[in-house]
């Protein structure tokens, strides 16, 4: 493996989620298969590792402003994978409102038709309006979220692991077509969970599909640490993101694992041009169009702050926040980041929406191709990440600018591929195969 892995987010239309408001943005294209298709076949061109479309099992009331997360990403991404060869997907899918069988079985499927390019993005739900759409009359607390998601992935993983190699018999002459005593049940029998397995299908390429995780509170971190593959994260400060990635290697570590066993990928919002110029141009026409009163509404809450006690141009210093991060913050991992910043002195509402790319809480990268790809080889070499997720600005315009302008230098410099020279997602991201058959339920700390 050369260098760093990259991912590519194809949330539309953009993550400035208000950029369907420019005058040439199609409104309706996170509905429209074309625009995707198109977008991942620009990816492969580029050798990108995969493509990364997050989800929620819920319309959210943001849909009055901006356009939701659309297609289903296992309908959608499913498709792109069949329109390309190499191309990697990564497919979000809740541990709150699915069960461990049908998850298991549908990305052992997509495993094989891929021919070992599935991964999976497991997140727990944290939008209360997810209950009602799957019978509940309450949703979750996050602790609850958060040990169900645990068992969960322990019962997905043994699933996949509950076909021995060699169970392949295949001989004609006797008829006998596979050795039974290399196929095992599950027989788990936990609180949230009761499944007998194994599953009808022996494993795909891979073993297992890549499992991608994120998450910044306790039980994110150590589901990170003894299941993930991949840790999806966010930071606006190196020595932030260096903290987290160490911590995770720790934890892996700890749950028995090799700390290399784990990637970190880290998020960052890209906004690029062929010029700084033309780039700051966009970039100003993006904060244009962000409800900056309501985004300052909600920052406040995610760090446990009073509505009305800042304005979007009021500076907020470490001394105004509280101790901990609250328990009702949307997002942990987001609030930790914007802490760290504010450490290194007082910001604005208005700036820290400005620099977490329109409220999306990822660090903002606006320049030319060179400073773009300057920014990544910096923290790559600071040793803050395995690679980057890139979460195009305005996804229609950036995705393809950072494809065609920033690749080929990261290429040049030798810190990304030339070429797909591994058949598998999981061979590309530098991770082990797994080992067949773990018999017995492992039980969490």
């Amino acid at each position: 493996m050369t260098g760093f892995h990259l991912t590519l987010s194809l949330m539309t239309p953009g993550h400035f989620r208000h950029a369907w408001r420019l005058e040439h943005a199609d409104p309706l294209a996170y509905l429209d298969i074309d625009h995707f298709q198109r977008l991942a076949r620009i990816a492969e061109d580029a050798k990108i590792d995969a493509v990364f479309l997050g989800d929620g099992p819920a319309l959210r009331g943001e849909i009055e402003e901006a356009p939701g997360t659309g297609i289903d990403p296992l309908v959608l991404l499913g498709n792109l994978a069949a329109v390309t060869e190499h191309l990697g997907v990564v497919i979000t899918s809740s541990t709150t409102y699915n069960s461990p069988y049908n998850l298991a079985r549908r990305f052992q499927a997509l495993d094989h038709v891929t021919k070992g390019r599935a991964a999976v993005n497991i997140v727990t739900t944290g939008t209360p309006a997810a209950a009602a759409n799957f019978g509940l009359t309450d949703h979750p607390d996050k602790q609850t979220r958060y040990q169900r998601a645990w068992e969960f992935l322990d019962v997905v993983t043994r699933l996949w692991d509950s076909w021995e190699d060699g169970w392949l018999v295949a001989d004609k002459t006797t008829g006998r077509y596979a050795d039974t005593d290399k196929i095992h049940r599950v027989d788990h029998d936990g609180e949230f969970f009761s499944v007998a397995g194994p599953l009808p299908v022996a494993p795909g390429p891979q073993g297992r599909p890549v499992v991608v995780q994120a998450g910044g509170s306790e039980g994110g971190l150590t589901l990170a640490g003894d299941f993930a593959d991949v840790v999806f994260t966010v930071a606006q400060t190196q020595a932030k993101a260096i903290a987290f990635r160490d911590d995770i290697r720790r934890r892996a570590a700890a749950a028995g694992r090799h700390p290399d066993d784990v990637k970190i990928s880290l998020g960052v919002v890209v906004l690029v041009a062929a010029t700084e110029e033309q780039a700051r141009r966009r970039e100003r026409e993006l904060y244009a169009q962000l409800p900056i009163q309501r985004l300052t509404t909600a920052l406040l809450g995610n760090l446990g702050l009073p509505a009305d006690a800042f304005g979007p141009d009021d500076p907020i210093g470490v001394d105004d926040l509280p101790e901990t991060v609250p328990a009702g913050a949307f997002s942990t991992g987001f609030s930790v980041s914007t802490r760290a910043l504010i450490a290194e002195g007082p910001r604005t509402p208005r700036e820290l929406i400005q620099r977490g790319a329109g409220g999306s809480g990822h660090r903002l990268v606006v320049g030319s191709a060179e400073q773009v790809a300057d920014d990544l080889a910096d923290w790559y070499a600071a040793g803050t990440a395995d690679g980057f997720t890139v979460m195009p600005a305005e996804t229609a315009v950036d995705l393809e600018n950072f494809a065609t302008l920033v690749v080929p230098i990261l290429q040049e410099r030798g810190l990304f591929q030339r070429d797909y020279t591994a058949p598998t997602l999981r061979e590309r991201f530098g991770l082990p195969f797994p080992s067949r058959h773990r018999a017995a339920t492992r039980l969490p700390a």
